[in-house]
């Protein structure tokens, strides 16, 4: 929110906007915000909390030169064509407008990526095309950003490990579905990497803890 820094009357595109939350803080600082998401029961959320929702895959944006701004927090990683993203980001912006962004960068979750894919290879299942996410290296996007005619301002890998508020099964449960639908024995899968995991991401105390890293940046449409 720092980097894009809002200004009041600013007309704002949120990509993969989820429940609203941020949206309605932009909304709060003055901006006019349009939330988009592929998802419409977080859509139907953030239309709970009186914002300009509405279900659109980020990767086939329809806007005309309309945003002073699009901000995208935690939703990118999920939209596996970046360079439609990026295209459809320059299409919907006018002229100097703003791309400020966060999305899981490389690196993020491989210790669990890892274990779920020895754990599913030790199933017998083939978990090489299983490909949920899309985590890219700041040098990869920052040339993407450039190809689309982008001006990179800032660029930068986060480690950034993050606890996790219940058991990694619960995170596993949420956001790894690909992999755990394709297991013979779901069970035996959630059990496994658990066990596999516990010594590195578990403290003491049972706390788990994500090996997260993100991909914060900042780029610019020529004026």
């Amino acid at each position: 929110m720092e980097l894009l820094a809002p200004v009041a009357g600013e007309r704002i595109l949120d990509l993969g906007c989820g429940d609203g939350a941020l949206t309605e803080a932009l909304v709060a600082r003055g901006s006019a915000v349009v939330g988009v998401d592929a998802s419409a029961a977080q859509v139907e959320a953030a239309r709970r909390r009186g914002l300009d929702a509405r279900v659109l895959d980020g990767q086939r944006l329809a806007f005309e030169a309309e945003f002073d701004a699009v901000f995208s927090n935690a939703a990118m990683h999920w939209m596996t064509e970046p360079d439609r993203v990026i295209a459809g980001v320059w299409r919907a912006l006018r002229p100097g407008g703003r791309f400020v962004g966060e999305l899981g960068g490389r690196g993020c979750v491989a210790r669990i990526v890892a274990a779920l894919r020895g754990a599913l290879a030790r199933q017998g299942v083939d978990e090489s095309r299983i490909q949920p996410w899309y985590f890219p290296g700041d040098d990869e996007y920052r040339a993407r950003l450039e190809a689309h005619g982008f001006t990179v301002r800032s660029i930068a890998l986060i480690p950034r490990p993050t606890p996790l508020p219940g058991d990694l099964a619960d995170w596993l449960e949420t956001f790894a579905e690909s992999f755990l639908a394709a297991a013979r024995d779901r069970g035996a899968l959630l059990e496994a990497v658990r066990a596999e995991l516990r010594p590195h991401l578990c403290d003491a105390d049972g706390r788990w803890t994500a090996d997260y890293v993100r991909l914060r940046f900042a780029a610019a449409k020529a004026a």
